[in-house]
């Protein structure tokens, strides 16, 4: 098998919600993994992203304290019970969190024809890329939404006419990463509903 190949890749990335302590990225490893967000397509090529880097241990606290937040308010409103046990301890392990946000007006034409999500949708090739760069360099990442945007563009000074696509974190693995199993594809041919042939 060949290692390298990008099909490799996909299998190796999984959401890692451990990772070892005292085990920071180099600036050059940043960059090689912000650099791989920014060869994502985008339209247009407005490259609509921009990214906070944080390493600080008082913002990692303060975004977990956004965590633990959207956890009480999942519970508030009769959300599922075992939220309350689901551990975000990772937020202050991994040594880097980037945060990927995006300028809505930066979405190429849609704006002419119902499609307003150009940004955000440039904005998610952009972390999946970043994902498989930091697997590449041996890192284990999780691409984490639990939060309410407000809080947290609240805490890293991000412009409220801004939309966060994710925090991303980043660090050595803590053991193995246990893979997901991943369902059948659903496939339709030439029209939603219509059964495909898969030979």
């Amino acid at each position: 098998m060949d290692y390298s190949t990008l099909f490799f890749l996909l299998q190796e990335r999984r959401s890692c919600r451990s990772f070892q302590p005292g085990q920071s990225l180099e600036p050059d490893e940043v960059m090689m993994i912000i650099k791989a967000g920014q060869q994502a397509p985008n339209p247009l090529n407005q490259q609509p992203w921009s990214f906070v880097v944080i390493t600080s241990p008082e913002a990692r606290k303060k975004l977990r304290q956004a965590g633990e937040q959207a956890k009480q308010a999942v519970l508030e409103q009769g959300g599922p019970g075992w939220v309350g046990g689901f551990s975000i301890d990772f937020m202050e392990e991994a040594p880097l969190v980037i945060a990927v946000v995006v300028d809505p007006r930066k979405g190429g034409l849609g704006e002419y024809f119902n499609q307003p999500l150009g940004s955000v949708q440039a904005g998610s090739a952009c972390m999946q890329n970043m994902m498989l760069a930091a697997t590449t360099l041996g890192f284990g990442t999780l691409w984490f939404t639990f939060f309410d945007p407000a809080a947290v563009k609240l805490i890293l000074s991000i412009p409220d006419d801004h939309e966060i696509i994710g925090l991303l974190f980043v660090g050595k693995a803590s053991g193995e990463i246990p893979s997901s199993r991943r369902r059948d594809p659903v496939i339709y041919a030439d029209s939603f509903g219509v059964e495909y042939d898969q030979g």
